[in-house]
């Protein structure tokens, strides 16, 4: 797996990132951990890890993806969490998908048959369940879990889908723009693990409104100018 990067933003995750860091060991892949440099906790404790840390300029979830995406140079990515939830035992069938059915993108998904998650609790089910369920009638995108970005894909696609939203926002943004620019795609099954330790930083209530209102726009954007994404 030499070819492929984990585009990894982390936040306050000094606590358990060292175990995730110390279990992708047997992956030949590079680790790429996007974090503020005022986060300090974090920093400390993977200096001495087989990583690369890119001290991000701006603020929010979707700026630490926007810019670990650019700077990556391996031709696949994946996004990764920094918390343990993710288990990276499907880091090969994603990639093996992307190169030997030719997709583009490959979606990981709690809600498929044989998949599931310690981690859902029934509001963050629940929504995704509402959006998931937007993003198939509004645009199509035949995915069972839009806000999981457990995504793996090539790496000039995902430099070409131009992301901009700098919050949870961008979670939206990168399925919708997938189908809108007519990319192939694929889900695989998989099992979210609990996390190691920490709360979830999301706030269902705010960042729900925000997802809501992007994929509103997103919809008009694209009955309006099919081409200007």
């Amino acid at each position: 797996m030499e070819n492929l990067t984990l585009v990894i933003p982390a936040k306050n995750e000094g606590s358990c990132l060292p175990q995730v860091l110390d279990e992708l060991k047997k992956f030949e892949c590079k680790k790429l951990i996007i974090v503020d440099k005022n986060d300090i906790g974090t920093i400390s404790a993977i200096e001495n890890k087989n990583c690369e840390i890119l001290k991000q300029k701006t603020s929010g979830y979707g700026n630490a993806l926007i810019e670990g995406i650019n700077h990556v140079k391996t031709p696949f990515m994946c996004i990764f969490n920094a918390d343990g939830s993710f288990d990276p035992k499907y880091l090969s069938e994603m990639l093996n998908k992307i190169v030997e059915e030719n997709n583009d993108f490959i979606f990981a998904s709690r809600y498929l048959q044989n998949a599931g998650s310690d981690d859902d609790t029934f509001i963050t089910l629940l929504g995704n369940k509402i959006f998931s369920f937007i993003g198939n009638l509004f645009f199509k995108l035949r995915l069972t879990d839009i806000l999981y970005t457990f995504v793996m894909g090539k790496s000039d696609k995902f430099k070409e889908l131009y992301l901009k939203n700098s919050d949870l926002r961008i979670c939206v943004e990168i399925p919708i723009k997938i189908k809108n620019q007519n990319l192939s795609f694929d889900s695989i099954p998989s099992f979210e693990r609990g996390r190691i330790s920490g709360k979830k930083k999301v706030n269902a209530l705010l960042d729900g409104s925000l997802i809501l209102i992007e994929m509103i726009k997103l919809f008009f954007m694209s009955k309006k100018n099919p081409n200007d994404q």
